[in-house]
């Protein structure tokens, strides 16, 4: 019966805490107290939601399901997905300037001086002088200082709690009365915020819950249910220099398929499915041999399991290091990377509804399946021995997670489900084509989320599919509604982790930062509640704004401070003539989606990984107005590591034309749109009108992005 964060010791516990249940006597289960609050949950969000209770006030009790406190922040994500720093703020911000004091101290730096350990986070510096924060840090350091933070606070803090999900949830006139947890203690409460990752109480007391994907057509999202052909990342085999076979006996359908491959189709484009992105441990390793443990082989191995992997490495892939994220102390922060890594894709579909008990049977198996892949990659000799040979300068680091055989204890449930509730965050709202109102807190990462499943192509080759990399066009807000339930489902009770958001939505959101904030505003919201003995939809938005501001949350863009890094696309739909764009391109070959650049169009741009394996092609067509003279003009972000010949044909009534352009730079047609003139050309309605863009004989990366024709007046 135990829950993500459980650790593997502990399994003996789920009998013995059933068999204790049957025998407790009614009179032992009443609650003593009533608290004002009772969090219920374990990961940082649970820790800033009890913090802000104390702060305003409140009687706060924390019924936490963990051993160990903090979920990912302390469970080896010390590479954070900050995003923008400058819309991170109240308690979230005092966590990493408490972690920037940590490492201050010269006794922080055990196995390495913090001048040779730099100072380079995602896309920023590590360490903020200025700001006096810090956001890349090791696991230990981040679950102390969160048990310190709770510690001033001196707030009540019950581990090992799991609630009793058949029922321990007591309602009356729409509202949580107590729950209960399995040892069969009761804790009542006025008001109540699940700040777990699996939301087992919002569901337990009966509010609405989403997981999986939902289709297009749901909420208008372009991004939405199944993204076959959509290539994100480069968590792909198109980056591959040679195709994947997935079948036992390579191209005989009859031998069956290899594991960690889905027989299954992967469904309609755009529809939405059960699906839910894959998950894996961020494990904190290190190759500093004073506190390096060697791979050893798990329980259970079977190195046909890995088949994929050998088929990967042969296919060319050696990108094994590529996030290896450096934290203090030569440790890392591994995540996933590539085509077959740490996302144990399929193997989680039934974890959000599952019971405690089937939960666990996944954990164990992410586990079991993420130790062995090292095992294979540490040991196989299909495994290419310059991979081999830097993987045995690595192993789990000795001083982390010691009681749990130096493995996380918190698996990455980067999402289970969702709350649908007075307002649902869409891709939508966080790119800025639809309002959000009641701003409770910010986010600004990416729309980010990873594989839902490995399948077979029509071609008969292996893919991976619902990656997915969007910019969100700068910091976005978070409506006060996302927190809430509807009405009639219950009136006290808040839930800032899951939250009520699309699954496209919840790919950015899904943040740690980000958790702690909505952690602190559910707080807030739930203090005023009682304070003035509302429901939580009825609390005035012009009182909660005031009480955030003055602790400091950030509710919108600080007006100082720049936002260049996250650029605005640029409105396709000012510019003039036929325009179509990367996304709606033919891409042949494996093209990569970005927004990591300025001056794009739309939803980002693709580039070819500046690939020589094979030839990439983006052929663009659209059918024209009318029969006459074009101006062919194109669009691309610059940057110095481009192509500067990329090959351009143009297909037009003449014939074709043959450009070569220098991608490092663009000379704009004119000052109001930065698209270059590529000439004028006759073209005829009877067919199509074609331009392709490849990377044939590239010196860098090809760039593509918006190809347009503009009809050329006569005069």
């Amino acid at each position: 019966m135990r829950p993500a964060s459980w650790p593997s010791h502990r399994l003996s516990m789920c009998s013995m805490i059933l068999a204790t249940l049957l025998l407790i006597p009614a009179s032992q289960t009443k609650a003593e107290t009533t608290h004002d609050v009772v969090v219920y949950g374990g990961t940082a969000a649970a820790v800033t939601a009890a913090i802000q209770s104390a702060r305003m006030g409140q009687s706060v009790v924390m019924v936490s399901p963990d051993v160990h406190l903090g979920g990912l922040t302390s469970g080896g994500l010390g590479w954070t997905d900050t995003g923008n720093k400058a819309v991170i703020g109240g308690l979230a911000k005092d966590f990493y300037h408490r972690v920037y004091k940590h490492y201050q101290n010269d006794s922080a730096w055990k196995f390495q001086t913090r001048e040779k350990y730099g100072n380079r986070a995602q896309g920023h510096r590590a360490s903020d002088d200025d700001q006096a924060t810090m956001w890349v840090f090791e696991p230990h350091v981040a679950e102390n200082i969160l048990d310190e933070m709770l510690a001033e606070h001196d707030i009540t803090v019950l581990h090992d709690a799991w609630l009793d999900r058949e029922k321990g949830v007591t309602k009356r006139d729409g509202r949580i009365v107590s729950i209960q947890t399995l040892d069969g203690k009761t804790y009542a409460g006025k008001m109540f915020i699940d700040a777990t990752y699996e939301g087992d109480l919002i569901a337990a007391a009966g509010v609405a819950t989403a997981h999986g994907r939902e289709g297009i057509s749901d909420y208008n999202e372009p991004h939405a249910g199944v993204q076959t052909g959509v290539l994100h990342h480069s968590h792909h085999f198109d980056v591959l220099p040679r195709r994947v076979d997935p079948y036992v006996v390579p191209g005989d359908p009859s031998s069956g398929v290899i594991p960690l491959v889905s027989p299954d189709p992967p469904g309609e484009f755009g529809s939405a499915d059960d699906r839910v992105q894959a998950y894996c441990f961020r494990t904190c390793m290190t190759n500093h041999p004073e506190n390096r443990v060697a791979w050893t082989r798990p329980e259970g191995y079977d190195p046909a399991t890995y088949e994929i992997m050998a088929r990967t490495f042969e296919a060319g892939w050696r990108d094994v290091f590529n996030k290896f994220d450096p934290l203090p102390n030569f440790k890392t922060d591994t995540n996933n990377h590539g085509p077959v890594s740490f996302d144990n894709i399929g193997a989680n579909y039934d974890y959000p509804e599952a019971t405690y008990e089937r939960r666990q049977e996944i954990i164990q198996q992410h586990e079991n399946y993420q130790r062995g892949l090292l095992y294979f990659i540490a040991t196989d000799p299909r495994v290419p021995k310059e991979v081999q040979d830097k993987i045995n300068q690595w192993g789990l680091s000795a001083d982390e997670f010691a009681d749990n055989d130096h493995w996380p204890h918190q698996m990455y449930v980067r999402e289970a489900r969702r709350m649908v509730g007075e307002f649902v965050m869409t891709e939508n709202h966080l790119r800025k084509e639809l309002a959000t109102p009641d701003s409770v807190g910010m986010g600004s990462y990416g729309i980010d989320s990873h594989n839902t499943q490995r399948y077979i192509t029509p071609e008969g080759y292996v893919q991976n599919e619902g990656d997915l990399g969007v910019s969100t066009r700068g910091p976005y807000k978070i409506a006060m509604g996302a927190l809430l339930p509807k009405r009639d489902e219950c009136e006290n009770l808040l839930s800032p982790v899951c939250v009520s958001a699309t699954h496209v939505a919840f790919g950015s959101i899904r943040m740690e930062p980000v958790f702690m904030i909505l952690g602190q505003s559910a707080a807030t919201i739930a203090a005023l509640a009682n304070q003035s003995e509302r429901a939580v939809q009825d609390i005035p938005y012009a009182d909660l704004r005031k009480r955030l501001l003055n602790d400091n949350q950030i509710l919108e863009i600080p007006a100082d401070i720049s936002n260049a890094s996250y650029p605005e696309s640029l409105n396709l739909k000012s510019v003039e003539g036929i325009s179509v764009d990367d996304t709606q391109a033919d891409r042949i070959g494996g093209w990569i989606q970005s927004h990591a650049s300025g001056n794009f169009y739309g939803s980002g741009y693709h580039h070819d990984g500046e690939a020589t394996d094979r030839v990439r092609q983006a052929i663009y067509q659209t059918d024209l107005p009318k029969s006459g003279l074009y101006e062919v003009r194109v669009s691309y972000p610059t940057n110095s590591n481009r192509s500067k010949q990329t090959r351009i044909d143009i297909h037009h009534s003449a014939g074709t034309t043959t450009h070569r352009i220098d991608q490092t730079q663009l000379k704009p047609a004119s000052k109001k749109q930065p698209l270059l003139a590529l000439g004028r050309y006759a073209f005829d309605t009877t067919s199509p009108a074609k331009v392709v863009i490849s990377n044939e004989d590239a010196n860098g990366y090809v760039v593509i992005d918006v190809v347009n024709w503009l009809p050329v007046e006569k005069k």
